[in-house]
């Protein structure tokens, strides 16, 4: 088969625009030694840049591609398609309960409240659904791109698989979010240029027929039977869309709490409009006589591999000049929004675990290489789970469903019950996972072993499970780490079985007000620590970044006269200026 070339010439051109934009962003850092300033940006990234790049936490290859195809199956149509709406809603829900609780604690990702909380091991095992989610994610657009590019343009897979990956990596390498923020600008116009060119051609094509005469083809059918699977997986979307590391990067980027929340909110807008090209896209493709394409059916039926649909549609229902520009952004766009789950990956991984768990002396230039190591090493396994991996976009459906069952209750806890402990995060931790198994899963190869109400033999669980095993899981993390609370407190179970030593059981001789609860080290007093608990009167007031900074001390890594100096985002008060405004960007 001959390939494309055009339409080749397209997607390098593309490919050329997207890493001249990330080098060019790369400088913005100006060669900065500090992981934080790669990792967040150095908390400076602007409005306009803000909205876009919180557009594009969802609004990717992924998102478009899928919405098209979900469109057009005829199991699913538009009322299945759950996406758009179900992501704006996260977004909406992400800025209202936790963007402006997260930025305004000065946190750099999302698991340093698990850990700053409940130890850096417990915050360690947090890590692991948190990663396996962004690495399944980033292998899921890879796959669908070599997939893409390997039927239209008949293009080997591998070839389009490494030299996007390699890409992504090299200017994320050099710019971290600097690079990420600033090709996800022209990611979202390419996709809405790109797509918007192809739709009057397409729609007006001989072989399709007019899209408001196929209704009952693409809205989908509602059967009252699965009724509990569409709830179940509409707020799966919702609050498994908001503890991800690549959300809380934009937030955390941001240069204030309440521009994280206000740029939370405009990018639920962008989600919807986005979305409205692939939906006609969809409907396209159902109302499409393929056998009057040029199109071998053959080869390629658009109903048996329905994710190739935005493709096809493209290529075949438009002329060719179009079909290449449309083609050439959509593979540019699928290829960026790789970058911003490789980042979050490497990022969690060099400071909640490489840091807080193995090198708590490690300097800052090791760091900043540590993770660029870790860019590289999750664009490899990420490029090599895409190729060898024939189901990575189920892999990555079920890491969602961990994302929501397992980090969601942990992540609401953490940051609205004073007293959750240890103790109730482990528990709830493996509550969830065993309510969440139990249903089965058959990626997993794992039978139901828990048959939910209304299980059936053939259609598998119709009950709600997920969200089941998310509410239980909250439930158990709040109920057991408030009991243990009372009890270890009221000295009805001794102290000695603290084992975590994060209630009672702190080092002997010292009130227990002045320690932190990671690792049961001496800080000094504080009026309120992260997430809201009281100290004694008359105390200063510590945010996490002080309080990392006075663990640094305690272990003897920086000297005592540092312990009160001032840091971009976080400094320590007196109680003659507690009023004083917060410097550089918070002022």
């Amino acid at each position: 088969m001959a390939v494309h070339w055009g339409g080749v010439i397209a997607i390098v051109v593309f490919y050329l625009l997207i890493l001249g934009v990330g080098l060019w962003a790369a400088r913005k850092s100006k060669g900065s030694k500090d992981p934080e300033d790669v990792m967040l940006a150095g908390r400076n990234i602007g409005l306009f840049v803000g909205i876009f790049t919180m557009t594009a936490t969802w609004v990717g290859g992924g998102y478009i591609n899928g919405t098209a195809e979900y469109v057009f199956r005829p199991d699913y149509g538009l009322l299945w398609t759950q996406a758009p709406w179900g992501y704006a809603a996260s977004l909406i829900l992400g800025g209202l309960l936790f963007a402006k609780a997260m930025r305004s604690q000065g946190y750099i990702t999302m698991l340093d409240p698990f850990q700053l909380k409940y130890g850096s091991r417990m915050g360690g095992l947090l890590f692991i659904p948190a990663l396996t989610g962004e690495l399944f994610w980033t292998a899921a657009i890879l796959n669908a791109l070599g997939s893409t590019i390997s039927v239209v343009l008949e293009l080997d897979m591998s070839i389009s698989v490494i030299v996007s990956a390699c890409i992504a990596v090299f200017y994320t390498f050099f710019g971290g979010l600097y690079s990420v923020a600033y090709t996800d600008v022209v990611q979202l116009i390419c996709i809405f240029i790109g797509l918007w060119l192809c739709i009057p051609f397409a729609i007006t094509n001989e072989a399709v027929e007019p899209i408001g005469f196929t209704a009952t083809r693409w809205l989908g059918n509602w059967d009252p039977v699965f009724a509990g699977v569409w709830v179940d997986s509409a707020l799966l979307l919702i609050f498994g869309g908001i503890p991800w590391q690549v959300y809380f990067q934009r937030v955390l980027s941001s240069k204030t709490a309440e521009r994280a929340q206000a740029l939370s909110f405009v990018a639920a807008i962008g989600c919807i409009l986005m979305a409205i090209p692939s939906i006609l896209i969809g409907a396209i493709g159902a109302s499409t006589n393929w056998n009057e394409t040029t199109l071998n059916l053959e080869v390629t039926d658009p109903y048996n591999q329905t994710s190739l649909l935005l493709p096809l549609v493209i290529q075949y229902l438009t002329p060719q000049v179009v079909s290449f520009i449309g083609l050439g952004a959509v593979s540019a766009a699928v290829m960026s929004s790789a970058d911003s789950s490789i980042l979050s990956a490497s990022s969690m991984f060099t400071r909640n675990i490489y840091k807080l768990v193995f090198r708590q002396k490690a300097g800052e230039v090791e760091l900043l290489w540590v993770m660029r190591i870790g860019i590289v090493l999750v664009g490899v396994i990420a490029s090599v789970l895409g190729l060898i991996i024939t189901s990575v976009y189920e892999l990555w459906f079920l890491c969602s469903d961990f994302v929501y069952v397992v980090l969601f209750p942990q992540l609401f806890c953490v940051v609205y019950f004073s007293k959750c402990n240890t103790y109730g995060s482990f528990v709830g931790y493996l509550m969830a996972l065993l309510l969440r198994l139990g249903g089965g899963d058959p990626v997993l190869g794992v039978p139901a072993f828990i048959k939910y109400p209304y299980y059936d033999p053939v259609n598998g669980q119709l009950f709600p499970f997920k969200t089941l095993a998310m509410l239980s899981s909250l439930a158990t993390i709040v109920v057991l780490s408030y009991l243990l609370d009372f009890l270890f407190r009221s000295e009805f179970i001794p102290k000695r079985y603290d084992f975590f030593r994060c209630i009672v059981n702190l080092p002997a001789g010292e009130d227990s007000e002045k320690y932190d609860n990671v690792n049961g080290e001496k800080l000094q007093l504080r009026k309120l620590d992260p997430m809201g608990l009281p100290a004694a009167e008359g105390t200063t007031s510590v945010t996490p970044l002080q309080r990392e900074k006075l663990l640094d001390i305690t272990r003897g890594i920086m000297p005592e006269s540092a312990s009160m100096e001032p840091l971009q985002e976080d400094y320590a008060s007196s109680p003659s200026d507690e009023d004083r405004p917060l410097p550089n960007e918070e002022q």
